[in-house]
């Protein structure tokens, strides 16, 4: 005959009991945390119709650029048609003179080519949070050619200046940029970059620092590229696979940002056929 210990059969009893509570809980918090990994968007642009209240023209003179930024799509540099936005560079034959200005003031000199460049500047900025773009390129991997879709930091002083903060210099925070994508035609043919700009903080005396890797895409086709906000880091997504991160990197950037789209011209290189970055949406989301 077996002689059961009560006590022992109850200690064990309670343990099981415990261990199952124990799981219950972790599951529950399991689910919590799920809950706040989801997005909501909070800004889209589908780019039906050119939106003043989303964008606006950015003009002037910046990396020595050989193109300059027109205002309001002037020769067809901006165009929104069939659900898209486009912007271009385009040669106009001839050269002629240019109002962009560089941080000094100097003016752009006289040029054929003209482009164009938007940014949510005063309009839709956010802190942190997720920057999405879906585009595509035209003509990639011509030399000289220098599309980008990227962010600054809200102060930053660069024209157009409309607020009375807005007196911060470039990277120091405020002024901080993160470059989602950027493609250096001089390099090679779908090869992107993407990263931050690190400020060292030591004004005028080469105080910047580029975080930013190389990858290869097939940059004629849509992608969706972009930056988010994890704790601390600083994550890049290609279609929402991650690519890369900045570790720690996400807290130098505190400020609220605003995006630009552009198509610049980088070198004196002649261009062949129509240079376009094609956008069909932009969007910030924020963690629900």
């Amino acid at each position: 005959m077996i002689k059961i210990d009560y006590r022992l059969l109850l200690s064990f009893m309670l343990l099981g009991m415990s261990l199952i509570s124990c799981k219950t809980n972790g599951k529950e918090n399991s689910n919590e945390n799920v809950m706040s990994n989801v997005w909501e968007v909070d800004f889209l642009d589908e780019f039906d119709t050119f939106n003043p209240d989303n964008w606006q023209d950015q003009l002037l003179w910046v990396n020595n650029e050989t193109q300059c930024y027109v205002p309001d799509g002037e020769h067809g540099t901006r165009e929104v048609s069939d659900g898209t936005l486009k912007l271009k560079v385009i040669n106009v034959g001839e050269k002629c003179s240019c109002d962009n200005l560089d941080k000094h003031g100097k003016q752009h000199p006289d040029t054929e080519y003209l482009a164009g460049r938007i940014c949510s500047k005063n309009r839709k900025e956010f802190v942190k949070g997720k920057w999405t773009a879906r585009l595509k390129l035209w003509g990639n991997g011509q030399a000289s050619m220098f599309p980008a879709w990227w962010l600054l930091g809200a102060q930053n002083n660069e024209p157009p200046v409309q607020e009375d903060n807005e007196y911060i210099s470039w990277p120091s925070t405020g002024s901080g940029e993160i470059d989602i994508f950027e493609h250096h035609g001089d390099h090679q043919k779908d090869h992107f970059t993407t990263g931050a700009i690190k400020c060292l903080e030591e004004r005028r005396k080469g105080d910047w620092w580029s975080l930013r890797k190389g990858f290869d895409a097939t940059l004629d086709d849509y992608h969706e590229y972009s930056v988010e906000w994890e704790g601390s880091d600083l994550v890049y997504r290609v279609d929402d696979k991650e690519i890369y991160r900045n570790v720690g990197q996400g807290d130098k950037y505190p400020e609220p940002m605003f995006a630009i789209l552009n198509f610049a011209k980088i070198t004196d290189s002649p261009m062949t056929g129509e240079w376009v970055m094609e956008v069909d949406w932009v969007k910030h989301e924020y963690r629900k």
